[in-house]
This record gives C-alpha cells, sequence and structure tokens, in this order.
C-alpha cells in the first residue's frame, strides 16, 4: 500500500510517499480503506523521533483516519464492509490502509464528509476524556482552555457549551479571540497582550473555572492554578511550552486543586471503548444528527504532508489540518 514514509526522522521534507505493507487484521479489528486522516501536534513530535508510538502500534503517523471499512474479524459484531467510519488510531493514519480495534471505531454520520471525520474523533474523545470524565465539569461549570483555535480548542466550544457550561479560551490573535467567540466562548484572550488568568476569573464572576484543558505545561502551571477556583481541576494534556514546573503544594491542599496528567493514544484498547461508548452515549445524538462537527482549516492532499505540518507547526490554522488520502471508491 502507499503511506508517508520516514528513513530517518528530522524536519518536514523527511517524510516521503512511499511502498509500506499493509497493516494485519487481527481479532476483534477492523480493517479501513482511507479517505482521509487527521493531522495532530503528536504527529510532527513522532516525525522528529521524540514521541515513538505504543509496542505493537503502526510507525507510520496519524492518530485518525476516515473511510470505508474493507474487512471485519469474524469476530467482530456491527459493522460490515462498506461502512463509512472514522477511527481513533495509535499509529497508522498516513496510509492508504489502517486495522484498529473495533472499539475504537465510530460509524460516520452521512451528514459528515470522511475530510470532517478525519477531522473529528480525536479531539471529540480528548476533550471529552478530559474535560468531562477526569476533570468531571459539573453542570453549569465552567473551562479555560489553550489555544482557542485548535482542533482541541475548537471542539471545547462546541461540547462544552452544547453541554450548557462556559468556555474561556486563549488564543495567539485577536482574530482567533474573535472567532472564537462567535463559536460561543465565554470570554477570549490573546495570549501575547492579555493577562489570561484576570480574563477567566472576571468571566466566572471572580470564582474561578472548574476545569484548565493545558497543552502548554511548564510557564502556565502557575497561571493556571490562579485561574481555577477551588476544588477546580488542571487536565496536562500536553508540554508544548516546556516539561518542568514548580508545583506549589500548600495551594493544591488549601483550595483542593487536583493536578491531572493525561495522554489519549497509550490507553488500552478496552479504556479506548469505553470512551467511545460514554462519548456516544452524552453526545452520540447529536453528532449523528450532523450537529456536531469539525472546524476544517484546510484539506491537503497526501503528498502535501510536508506542508501540513510546516502550518500546524506555525499556528497559522484555525481548527483542523486534514490529510486526503484518496476518493471514495464505493
Amino acid at each position: 500500500m502507499k503511506a508517508i514514509v520516514i528513513d530517518t526522522p528530522g524536519d518536514e521534507s523527511c517524510m516521503k510517499i512511499g511502498p509500506a505493507d499493509a497493516p494485519v487484521l487481527g481479532p476483534g479489528m477492523v480493517r479501513i480503506r482511507n479517505v482521509a486522516c487527521g493531522v495532530n501536534r503528536a504527529d510532527l513530535l513522532q516525525r522528529q523521533g521524540f514521541y515513538p508510538p505504543p509496542p505493537g502500534a503502526s510507525p507510520i503517523l496519524g492518530l485518525e483516519c476516515a473511510g470505508r471499512i474493507a474487512e471485519v474479524a469474524k469476530d467482530v459484531r456491527g459493522f460490515a464492509p462498506g461502512d463509512r467510519v472514522m477511527a481513533l488510531l495509535p499509529g497508522g493514519g498516513y496510509a492508504e490502509e489502517s486495522v484498529v480495534d473495533a472499539g475504537s471505531v465510530i460509524r460516520l454520520p452521512g451528514s459528515l464528509s470522511f475530510e470532517e471525520g478525519a477531522g473529528s474523533i480525536e479531539t471529540l474523545l480528548t476533550v471529552f476524556l478530559n474535560v468531562f470524565q477526569l476533570a468531571a465539569l459539573p453542570e453549569g461549570g465552567s473551562v479555560l482552555v489553550h489555544g482557542g483555535g485548535s482542533g482541541i480548542g475548537t471542539t471545547a466550544i462546541d461540547l462544552v457549551t452544547r453541554a450548557g457550561g462556559r468556555i474561556v479560551v486563549t488564543a495567539g490573535s485577536e482574530e482567533k479571540c474573535r472567532r472564537c467567540l462567535e463559536l460561543g466562548a465565554t470570554a477570549a484572550a490573546n495570549y501575547r497582550s492579555d493577562d489570561w488568568v484576570a480574563v477567566a476569573r472576571e468571566a466566572t464572576g471572580g470564582r474561578g473555572v472548574d476545569v484548565v484543558l493545558d497543552s502548554i505545561g511548564g510557564p502556565y502551571l502557575e497561571g493556571n492554578l490562579r485561574a481555577l477556583a477551588d476544588d477546580g481541576a488542571l487536565v496536562l494534556i500536553g508540554l508544548m511550552g516546556g516539561a518542568k514546573a514548580e508545583i506549589p503544594l500548600g495551594v493544591l491542599l488549601a483550595r483542593r486543586l487536583r493536578v491531572i496528567g493525561s495522554t489519549l493514544r497509550t490507553r488500552s484498547a478496552a479504556q479506548k471503548a469505553a470512551i467511545v461508548a460514554a462519548f456516544l452515549a452524552r453526545f452520540g445524538a447529536d453528532f449523528e444528527a450532523g450537529r456536531i462537527r469539525p472546524i476544517l482549516h484546510q484539506v491537503f492532499p497526501l503528498a502535501q504532508a510536508a506542508e501540513a505540518h510546516r502550518l500546524l507547526k506555525s499556528s497559522g490554522h484555525f481548527g483542523k489540518v486534514v490529510l486526503r488520502i484518496a476518493d471514495d471508491g464505493a
């Protein structure tokens, strides 16, 4: 099959289209003929050699895909060849075919394109897991998300407001802040010029937010804790800004704060299946009806994966960046 292959980790130029072995279908798995795949910051790290795939996962980049099922294992029920689906992958999305545990697969509504499906599942499940499950956002609660214009950020705006909550975001330009407000954010702070802690506290009447979803890490720790309400939770899902910071333990004790580290990729197939099932129970009707859909910034052909990575690295996007792998041959 055709895939993006990397001989030696490095900059964007190390990615080439070349032949790769078709993945082996194991028990409980489905084979997907990919039409599109999402591009995520984890892909940029893996390309550089900083984020190896979990044991047993495909070394090919790509944590989410959408396409049609081509084959199902004998023990799989509920899916059949030809079904339109999207899937959460531990790796292998930048390729013509992917295999994945059936529990990590969601049917793609007819109202969504394959490109929209490929740009949906990773962000939907990331936000759902971290904000609604791990942090246990209370009814009518509030969230601060850094990177409001990212795929995670735009998805968080959708799910939090859909659930009746309020969301404050940070973004790197006035234009991105404006677009986040148009999507439904309660408040938006330009992290280059605004005091985002003050914005978050003002938006919550001085109380602070119930949940912070952070992909920046070290330099934001102190501000994140100040932005939280008592009994709040900081969920750390990335380290874009740095991996080290001092935690003021006295503040955690006095204000009963929680700091949670979380990744999705390394979870077991059973854990991912449980997250998928819980997401569908909470938001499945809205998703099936097409009321939940991603903001797509740009779709690149697979041959332009390097350009897609450069765009993501520059943070010049708003929403998701997607690669189109093939036409839907159904």
